[in-house]
């Protein structure tokens, strides 16, 4: 702006031969300047210094935190701004961090990135673009960068519910205390009676030898195999707050086969869409749950109709013990079920089924807004009978003696928590 205003008085001066010596003084001070900012900007080892720390893995639809360090060499106080090249897969052209910093002083700034697609993420190089007081110049500092960083399902929201159920402290997120409803009968030991304990565990055997009240102690079943089911089929490619549903059902799974796995019981996977693809069996083994998750996290597919008869048939192939399958698909109308229920009930004749699908959130939306037309009425009117037909779909998967969840995309980890705690306080598997 300077050197603009100096163009345009010089120009002038020519007009007006009077104001020439005030330009020309202008433009001496201008050059001046200009060499005063060059040496503050370039002269001796001056600089600024920066290094960016990613994890070496990201979590699909988590905030993860990407660290910049900063330090200045410069003995005098400098003016920055940060230009990251974050991967092309968030889209942001006019990513820019700007701040101050004090002479020789380190600075650490954090931001966010929140990935919808797992894969491959390539981190570019970043820039740093250094003014002084006199803005008259700008020095670029190119920091090389590139890196390439993988981004697998939520393992942050399976650590967080890992920590939880080893804490106790699942209510608080939303997980519902189950009443146990008598219990299961994997004996464990005989101990001594004490204030508080079930009257009807009193062991009177052990009672009349001992000549005190002894009570059976018995623990939950284990070794119990659950298996995380994911259809990779059409539907499963509806997109919520930038992620895939097929993510969704992938996120929810790595969280329960943990979950499970937590509680003694073995988790095992399957994908199908048109064809069966991924097959890991279940197990509770020190590598299991990386290995769930590195299955998970290669998980792709063409989002073709699936095939519901090859699953039955990989399920009858490579299952041998009753087991609770969990099966993460969608279905959009009643027709679509009874396309599949055949096989479900071929499925629940052998173990204990669970179908999660999800609600469709815009249908929700359209019928609480207002109408004002003829054509948002129609448009509400169809949103509420396939909103009813969702309800539908569950009643008919209880009928058939399947049980069911139908969630929103957000709660879908939550309610498959609550289904499988559920289940084991119910002693059904």
């Amino acid at each position: 702006m300077a050197v603009g205003l100096c163009v345009a008085g010089f120009i002038f001066s020519y007009t007006v031969p009077v104001f020439f010596p005030i330009v020309k003084i202008c433009l001496l001070l201008l050059i001046s300047l200009t060499v005063v900012e060059l040496l503050i900007l370039w002269g001796g080892n001056q600089t600024v210094l920066l290094e960016r720390k990613i994890p070496e893995r990201l979590s699909n639809g988590d905030e993860n935190t990407i660290t910049l360090l900063l330090q200045s060499n410069y003995k005098l106080t400098i003016h920055l701004s940060i230009i990251d090249e974050i991967p092309i897969q968030f889209q942001k052209r006019d990513f820019a961090i700007h701040l101050t910093l004090a002479p020789n002083k380190k600075s650490e700034i954090n931001y966010t990135l929140r990935p919808v697609k797992r894969g491959e993420y390539h981190f570019g190089n970043s820039y740093v673009f250094v003014n002084s007081s006199l803005k008259l110049l700008t020095r670029r500092v190119e920091v090389s960068g590139n890196k390439t960083v993988p981004v697998y399902p939520s393992f942050i929201q399976m650590r967080k519910f890992e920590l939880l159920a080893i804490s106790n402290q699942l209510v608080n997120t939303g997980i519902k205390r189950v009443r146990k409803i008598g219990h299961n009968l994997e004996f464990e030991l005989i101990k001594k009676y004490v204030p508080g304990d079930d009257a009807r565990t009193v062991n009177w055997k052990a009672f009349a030898r001992r000549g005190e009240l002894m009570v059976n102690h018995y623990q939950d079943e284990r070794s119990q195999q659950v298996y995380s089911l994911i259809d990779k089929g059409r539907l499963m490619q509806m997109p919520f707050e930038g992620m895939s549903l097929l993510d969704y059902a992938i996120n929810a799974s790595l969280v329960i086969s943990n979950i499970a796995i937590k509680k003694s019981d073995k988790a095992g996977l399957i994908t199908f869409q048109d064809k069966v693809g991924t097959v890991l069996q279940a197990g509770r083994v020190n590598n299991q749950i990386a290995q769930i998750l590195q299955a998970l996290y290669n998980q792709k597919t063409a989002y073709r109709e699936p095939d519901f008869s090859t699953l039955f048939s990989s399920v009858r192939k490579n299952i041998s013990q009753r087991s609770l399958l969990l099966l993460f698909t969608n279905f959009e109308t009643l027709q679509g079920l009874n396309r599949q229920l055949r096989y479900l009930r071929k499925l629940a004749q052998y173990h204990l089924v669970v179908v999660i699908f999800f609600e469709n959130t815009e249908l929700k939306k359209l019928i609480k807004d207002p109408h004002t037309d003829l054509q948002s009425l129609f448009y509400q009117s169809v949103a509420e009978k396939l909103n009813y037909e969702k309800r539908l779909i569950v009643k008919e998967l209880n009928k058939n003696g399947i049980h069911s969840i139908l969630s929103q995309p957000q709660d879908l980890t939550i309610n498959t928590i609550n289904k499988y705690l559920e289940l084991k306080a119910r002693s059904l598997i």
